[in-house]
């Protein structure tokens, strides 16, 4: 899995014209799923998300996380985290899963999320959509997060 986490002031997402989802101070989360991906692995990943100190505290230091913060989350589903350009100019998506397991487990992923904040403060992409998200940034404060990376996988994620 990949998430592409933004700290943010505010974000929402818009489907046809109507917001679908929003969230105040916090992280817009950007989720992609690959194929061994599984609900081990969701549940880690948002363990590391919710726990991850790119907050402010009371110096300005990056220091507080989001349980830490009480803020709010946005989650969108975003296959072309696994565009693969190596190759020519049109990306490949072929790392990324098929949408019936990239589905749940974003399902899943924001279940966890509203399990812990509280649905109330966790907005929602439409899985599939055609979505336009706005945001105004905090910082600009970025991080990937690939749990290929970080040496998780299916096997190792229990």
């Amino acid at each position: 899995m990949r998430a592409l986490i933004q700290r943010v002031e505010s974000a929402q997402v818009e489907v046809n014209g109507s917001v679908v989802g929003s969230c105040g101070a916090g992280y817009l989360v950007l989720l992609g799923v690959a194929p061994a991906d599984d609900d081990a692995l969701a549940e880690r990943l948002w363990r590391k998300v919710s726990s991850l100190r790119i907050c402010a505290d009371e110096e300005g230091r990056t220091n507080r996380s989001l349980r830490d913060t009480g803020g709010d989350v946005l989650v969108v589903s975003q296959f072309t985290l696994y565009a693969d350009a190596r190759r020519g100019n049109r990306p490949s998506f072929t790392g990324a899963a098929a949408p019936e397991l990239a589905e749940r487990l974003y399902d899943r992923f924001c279940d966890l999320a509203e399990a812990e904040l509280g649905a109330g403060r966790v907005g929602r992409g439409v899985f599939g959509a055609d979505m336009r998200v706005s945001l105004v940034n905090d910082g600009p404060f970025t991080v990937m997060l690939d749990t290929s990376e970080l040496g998780w996988d299916a096997s190792t994620s229990a």
